[in-house]
């Protein structure tokens, strides 16, 4: 419990050295009909800075983690691309593929953003991240190399959902480890949509009953979350290999471990 607690510590540093970039979105994404595909590692500033966008754009996308040393999709990478490089977005809907963070975030804003323009915010990155790169040695750099005990093991039969948002700490540690793990998953944004849903599901700024954004992408979320929480907590995952559901970061990542380390 007490190292768990200091992961959440180091993870929320890391989310607010980020600025606290990745925490809202809008609520009405142009969300593709094939998911976006994502090669990419947990640690990486340069694919931290894409994850943020997808939030702020509440895309959700599926993730398939290269964590130095992997060797299950960096080859795939590689054998597509030609470059082992990260980030590496796939778009099954438009047939691009493509490297480089900042021309992902602006693909990303070009095609599924409401104005089809980068946002100045997000248009000049720094070309050294070095805020980013803090964020990951708070972080512990969890999520950037492969657990060698698991390097052989196949993946699932199924990819894993997880319902996160970028700057989410909790979130944060559990995809930490299913980097580690080289765990394919489906991430479901579930980012704040407005001001009611500031802070965490126990202090938020509007207390009472949670009533999600009337059309809004959260209220599809609670549906799914609300057999359990009747609100919105992450991280939320489904293992449909399993058929086990799971809230709390810290037994989410006792489950991953145990089942899949």
């Amino acid at each position: 419990m007490v190292h768990h607690q200091i992961k959440v510590v180091q993870a929320l540093a890391s989310t607010i050295a980020g600025g606290g970039r990745g925490a809202t979105g809008t609520a009405f994404p142009n969300q593709p009909e094939k998911l976006l595909k994502l090669y990419e590692f947990e640690g990486s500033p340069f694919c931290r800075r894409v994850r943020e966008v997808l939030t702020l754009l509440n895309l959700d996308y599926e993730v398939f983690p290269c964590p130095k040393g992997g060797k299950k999709y960096r080859k795939i990478v590689k054998d597509t691309g030609g470059k082992l490089r990260f980030p590496f977005l796939v778009d099954d809907n438009t047939g691009v593929s493509m490297y480089q963070s900042q021309d992902i975030i602006n693909y990303l804003f070009q095609h599924y953003g409401k104005s089809g323009k980068t946002p100045k915010k997000y248009a000049h990155y720094p070309k050294y991240p070095v805020v980013a790169l803090a964020g990951t040695l708070l972080n512990g750099a969890r999520g950037v190399w492969v657990d060698k005990k698991i390097i052989n093991r196949e993946a699932p039969e199924q990819a894993l959902e997880l319902w996160s948002f970028e700057a989410s700490p909790y979130s944060r540690i559990v995809r930490g480890v299913l980097t580690e793990l080289e765990l394919p998953f489906i991430l479901h944004n579930v980012p704040k949509e407005r001001w009611q849903d500031q802070g965490p599901a126990v202090l938020r700024l509007k207390p009472g009953k949670y009533v999600p954004l009337q059309g809004g992408k959260r209220e599809k979320i609670v549906e799914v979350m609300g057999r359990a929480k009747n609100d919105i907590q992450v991280p939320y995952l489904i293992d449909p290999n399993t058929g086990v559901e799971l809230f709390e970061s810290e037994a989410i990542v006792k489950y991953l471990q145990k089942q899949y380390g």
